[in-house]
């Protein structure tokens, strides 16, 4: 179209555009060499840098994208095993309070049993303390009853002052056994 302008309008606007590209320092031959030079160094930096910029890119690209895909399993793994966590420690705490309660129901069945074995050793000791009792009371008594009809032997001979025969004495001392029971 500036071309056709140009033709138009008549040779000045040549002449006037021949002037500006020599003021400007303009040469055709150069301009096609530089526009040939900048297309075969586009192609180049296509070809060796942009693409294999693009692909590291890429790479980039899809390592950051893996990497919050696994960002979001550990995310998922992390509440899947702080839950497990949580209802292992519920469960060890409900079996610990298990525990505790049969150890305290152990318990009070052993201190029942032991107070119960502890009640019968006790009457056990009673019963042996009342028939030592009875056995010292009675072996006691015998020892009186046998003292008790020598002094009797011994006062009545002194009263009568006769000497007692071996009968005399085993007499004296039956009776006065006799009456001690009574």
């Amino acid at each position: 179209m500036a071309l056709l302008f140009l033709a138009t309008t008549g040779g000045s606007a040549m002449d006037t555009l021949r002037d500006t590209a020599d003021t400007f320092g303009w040469d055709p031959k150069l301009f096609f060499s530089q526009v040939i030079s900048f297309i075969i160094v586009a192609y180049l930096l296509k070809r060796f840098a942009y693409k294999p910029i693009l692909a590291v890119l890429e790479q980039r690209r899809q390592q950051i994208a893996q990497a919050q895909l696994n960002a979001e399993k550990i995310k998922q793994q992390l509440a899947e095993s702080e839950q497990r966590h949580a209802e292992i420690l519920a469960k060890a705490n409900d079996e610990a309070q298990k525990m505790i309660d049969e150890a305290r129901t152990s318990a009070g069945h052993l201190a029942e049993r032991k107070q119960q074995e502890a009640i019968a050793a006790a009457e056990q000791i009673v019963a042996k303390a009342r028939e030592a009792s009875a056995i010292e009371h009675e072996r006691t008594m015998a020892q009186l009853k046998r003292e008790l009809g020598r002094l009797v032997v011994d006062t009545t001979a002194k009263v009568t002052g006769k000497v007692l025969t071996s009968d005399d004495q085993r007499r004296l001392q039956e009776e006065a056994t006799r009456t001690l029971s009574a």
